[in-house]
Order: structure tokens, then C-alpha cells, then sequence
């Protein structure tokens, strides 16, 4: 056999050995379930997460890099064969066909069919191993307005479009977006001009004229819209949150044209659009002067944390590509894992996914005592302070892991019917601004610290979390408490100092969530089941390189050896 031909039988090896259910293929998320959601939830859960990850693995994923290889992404139809009006977003077929597969799993059925918080967080996860692929964000949107129908819509809105939000057949079920950026605004939206009008014709009904600037799921059923009823204040105070559908015969549009598509980096499978209201018919989503106050707690809040729960499974995918690559590939006579900077390289990547999955499924946890009214105002607090501030952290680790993947595979790590790491980075950095740019999360957070004092629930949420460690943390908790009290004092100055500390703060802040990331994975290795050498060594690489001042690897004695548990099974 030829040198060429072995390299290339190992190539193709390695692409037999890919995994066929992505579930399977990470049992940390069964792990960290466990912990969060408990044993018997896992236990119910577990047979739609295995499904799911075949699923994803056999269908969702060849089904998206089809639409990629033949560059088949959305296209505009703005008139039909006979020069109607219809604003049609074409679709190609491998498209559809992966749709049917998402919405099948129940990843959008909601709490009455029996998926709650966990549940859909995990499906999340597992549909993310194919990057955004065109579903992601149109899920995560109709999530969004379904929980913002169920918790404030009116009777007969909840009747109309309930139904149709939570389906689980792809081809009747009504999928949501949310259009609130404007072109003079972006993020200010605030500074928003879109106005709403009583509709004198029907009771209850406005008409929505105006112009949206970043429209993801041009081609949905139901768009969430934020716009200024006459004579309302400005500022966000003054917004409304309406739902408009997309037609109301069936074929022409509600009063509104579509003037272009965004040719986009990333999330290329995904519609997205600059949308022009003229009339919409619109009905108000609860009050509607508790529009915005709506927006932010039910649409950017559900798509910020399930944006951090598809970061976390965006670097899984994008691990598990580097280090299956890593055993399979040779250089030098040997295959590449074999060389301990490549180790630690790998073993760094997954105890930043471990560390984002840690404490994006705490915050699920959170979630889900909120949505069972079983959350105190601490819990309350916190929820408020780690939605924005771990899908910040969260979302800057994805793209940097993902880039760290291309990097272990070369220059096949950049051809994209080689891997899917391409994709997944264009998607990873999408990801980074969905919802709002990092600096719009840090001023968030650091205007609510300071109506609201949330560094004091994040101490004491802290304290609690590792009470249920006792001494099984190994030391990591006292670091961890040690790291929280030090970071004290520059955060509560950072924002004390208003606008002039904005820089600061986001440092601080960056301390802050690394120290919640590391009490969640010390919880972990402390009451998570199975190889808890494995969970121990994550966390401790964890806390040496962000919460131990001045740590050096090279003088470290145990750092060789934590690489190598971190690693385990991954790095045989």
C-alpha cells in the first residue's frame, strides 16, 4: 500500500467512525441532566434525547450540508406566476425535509404535550450539532412567542395560534420570528419609529406601518413586532409587542413587502430579510404598554438562553470533529493525539464546552422553577443576571473553540465538503450577535446590578451551589468562593462608575461568570453520576486557568495529568 493511499484509507476511517447519534456521542449532557434535572426526569426525557440524536446525526445534518454544498439557500419570490403579491421565501427540498425532522422531535411542543424547560434544552443542544442549519433560530422564535401568547396573550389569541405554535407536523405548524431592529436604531431599540394605530374596523386589532431593518425568519407565520402606538411616550417605555401574521387569506400578504434577503456570513440556510410594514393587521401581545417589558422577558430572554445552549452544542460538534480527526490522522509516523500539545489543545476545548454546558443548564434550571412558580426573588435575580451574562461568555467560547477545531485539522479544516467546522464557525459568529451585540449584554447587566443589587443574589446563589458539594469538590469550591470574594470590589466599582467604567465592567463581569462556570462543574464533580476523575480533572483545569492568578502550566506539577483525565474516553 502507497503512503498516499494509507493516509487517505485513514481519512475515510475516520469518516466511518462519525458518530450516528450525537446523544450517545455525549454522555456529559445525560450527566449534567442528572444533576439539574434530577434521575427521573432524565429518565423520562432520555428515549426523546436518543431519538433525537439519531435524528440529527442521519437527517438533520447530511439534510443541511446538501443545502450548503449546492449553495441552495433562500430565495425572494416577491410576485407569482400570474403577478400576485405573495412574498414568498422559497425554500430547497433537503430544507424542508430537515424541518419535518425538527419539529417531529417536540422540541417546540411546549409544556402541555410534555417538554418542558429540560427537555427542549436538550433537544436544543442535540439540533445545534448541525449549526444554525436553518431551524435553530426559526425554533427558537416560536418558542419565544409561544411563551409570550401563553403568558399574556388573550384568550382568543391563545385559542387561535397556540395550537398551531406548538405542532409537532412540520407542514401546518405556524413557526414565530421577532422583528424589533430598526435601521436608525439596531440595538437601541429605544430609538425605534414603527407605529401602531387602533384599527377602527375590528375590535381589539391595530395596524402596524414601519420598517425593520433585521428580519431572521422572513418566512415565517407569525412575526412578534415591537412598534410605538400613537401618542405613547419614547423610548422603549412606549412600545407595544404585537403579533402579526403573515396572511390572512392564506396567499396575500398582511401589509407588508419584503425588499430584500441579507446575503449573510453565517446562518446562510436562514431567512433573513429588511421588511417593510404598510397597514399589517396586528393584535397586542398582553398590554400594550407592557410591550417591551414583554419583548425582553419572554422573545430576546428565550432566545438568549437557548443561544447559549446552542453555542454549548456547537463546540461539542465541533470537538468531537478535532479529536476523532486527532486519533485518525498521522503525522510524523504517529496519529497526532499522541503529541501532548495537541492533548492539551483538545483537553482545553472540552472543559470550555463542559464549562458552558455547566452553567447554561443551570440557568435551564432556573428556567424551569420559574416556569413552575417555584423560583424565590433571589433565584429571580440571578435568572435575570446569567441570561444575558452567560450567552455572552457562552457564544465568545463557541467561536473560539470552533476555531480551535479548524486549527487541529489544517487546512482540511477550511474545505467545506471536508468538514462541517467551516460552517460551524460562520454560525458560531452569527450566534454572537443574535440577540444583542456583547457590549448591549454587558451594559444590560450592568444596569440591572445596579437597580437591582444582582451581584448579592449571584453571591448567595453561589454559596448555595456548593453547599450541596460538602467535601466531595476537592478543593475546587474554596477556590471558587476565594476567586467571588477577590472579584468583589472591582465589579461593585465598575458599576458604581456608570457609562466612564463600561470597559471595566465587562472585564469584571467576564471574572464573574468564569467563577459561576466553576461552581457549576465543581457541583458537578461532586454529585454527578459516573467517572467523576474525569469531572474533577475538568474542573480543576478550569479554575487553574481562569481563577488562579498568575497560574503557569509549565511549573504546574498535576497539569500533564489533569489533561489527560479532562480528556478520558475522548482521548483514547
Amino acid at each position: 500500500m502507497t503512503d498516499d493511499q494509507r493516509g487517505r484509507d485513514r481519512l475515510l476511517a475516520w469518516r466511518a467512525e462519525g458518530p450516528s447519534n450525537y446523544y450517545e456521542a455525549s454522555p456529559n449532557l445525560a450527566r449534567v441532566l442528572a444533576v439539574r434535572a434530577g434521575s427521573d426526569r432524565l429518565a423520562a426525557m432520555e428515549p426523546t434525547l436518543a431519538r433525537f440524536g439519531r435524528v440529527v446525526a442521519e437527517t438533520v445534518e447530511p439534510a443541511v450540508a446538501e443545502v450548503e454544498r449546492h449553495r441552495q439557500f433562500p430565495a425572494l419570490l416577491p410576485y407569482d406566476g400570474v403577478g400576485r403579491s405573495v412574498a414568498t421565501v422559497e425554500l430547497h427540498p433537503a430544507h424542508q425535509r430537515s424541518g419535518h425532522a425538527v419539529w417531529s422531535s417536540g422540541l417546540l411542543a411546549g409544556p402541555v404535550h410534555g417538554t418542558d424547560s429540560f427537555t427542549q434544552a436538550g433537544l436544543f443542544y442535540l439540533l445545534s450539532f448541525a449549526g444554525e442549519g436553518g431551524h435553530a433560530c426559526p425554533a427558537v422564535c416560536t418558542a419565544g412567542l409561544t411563551r409570550a401568547i401563553t403568558h399574556h396573550g388573550s384568550p382568543a389569541l391563545q385559542d387561535r395560534y397556540l395550537p398551531g405554535l406548538t405542532s409537532t407536523d412540520y407542514a401546518h405548524a405556524l413557526r414565530g420570528s421577532q422583528f424589533l431592529t430598526e435601521v436608525q436604531g439596531g440595538s437601541d431599540v429605544g430609538a425605534n419609529t414603527t407605529v401602531a394605530r387602533l384599527d377602527p374596523a375590528e375590535d381589539g386589532s391595530w395596524r402596524i406601518t414601519g420598517e425593520k431593518w433585521f428580519c431572521s425568519v422572513a418566512d415565517a407565520d407569525l412575526f412578534a413586532v415591537t412598534a410605538r402606538p400613537e401618542g405613547a411616550p419614547a423610548g422603549t417605555r412606549g412600545l407595544g409587542c404585537f403579533v402579526v401574521p403573515r396572511t390572512l387569506d392564506g396567499t396575500t400578504p398582511n401589509g407588508f413587502r419584503i425588499r430584500r434577503l441579507k446575503d449573510k456570513l453565517g446562518t446562510r440556510a436562514l431567512a433573513s430579510a429588511e421588511i417593510e410594514f404598510e397597514g399589517a393587521v396586528a393584535w397586542p401581545i398582553g398590554e400594550v404598554d407592557h410591550g417591551f417589558r414583554i419583548a425582553v422577558e419572554e422573545l430576546l430572554n428565550t432566545s438568549r438562553w437557548l443561544n447559549a445552549v446552542g453555542s454549548t452544542g456547537l463546540m461539542r460538534r465541533a470537538f468531537l470533529e478535532a479529536s476523532s480527526y486527532a486519533t485518525y490522522r498521522e503525522a510524523f509516523g504517529v496519529p497526532i493525539i499522541t503529541f501532548p500539545i495537541v492533548r492539551e489543545q483538545l483537553a482545553l476545548m472540552k472543559v470550555e464546552e463542559h464549562a458552558a454546558l455547566a452553567s447554561t443548564m443551570a440557568l435551564t434550571g432556573l428556567v424551569d422553577r420559574i416556569d413552575a412558580g417555584a423560583a424565590d426573588d433571589h433565584e429571580r435575580l440571578v435568572h435575570r443576571f446569567l441570561v444575558n451574562a452567560n450567552k455572552y461568555v457562552t457564544s465568545i467560547a463557541a467561536t473560539a473553540v470552533v476555531h480551535q477545531a479548524i486549527e487541529l485539522l489544517g487546512g482540511n479544516g477550511t474545505i467545506e465538503d471536508f468538514t462541517p467546522l467551516p460552517r460551524l464557525y460562520r454560525d458560531a459568529i452569527v450566534y454572537e450577535s443574535w440577540e444583542g451585540t456583547h457590549n448591549v449584554l454587558c451594559a444590560q447587566v450592568a444596569r440591572d446590578c445596579d437597580r437591582f443589587d444582582l451581584l448579592g443574589s449571584v453571591n448567595a446563589w453561589v454559596h448555595r451551589e456548593l453547599e450541596t458539594t460538602g467535601d466531595r469538590a476537592h478543593g475546587v469550591g474554596a477556590q471558587v468562593l476565594e476567586a467571588l470574594e477577590r472579584v468583589q470590589g472591582g465589579f461593585r466599582a465598575a458599576v458604581g462608575a456608570g457609562a466612564p467604567g463600561a470597559a471595566g465592567f465587562r472585564r469584571r463581569l467576564d471574572e464573574v461568570v468564569r467563577i459561576i462556570q466553576a461552581a457549576c462543574l465543581a457541583v458537578e464533580a461532586a454529585t454527578a453520576p459516573g467517572d467523576q476523575a474525569e469531572k474533577e480533572a475538568v474542573a480543576m483545569l478550569f479554575v487553574r486557568r481562569y481563577l488562579s492568578p498568575g497560574h503557569d502550566p509549565d511549573t504546574d506539577p498535576d497539569w500533564a495529568d489533569l489533561v489527560a483525565l479532562a480528556l478520558g474516553a475522548d482521548g483514547t
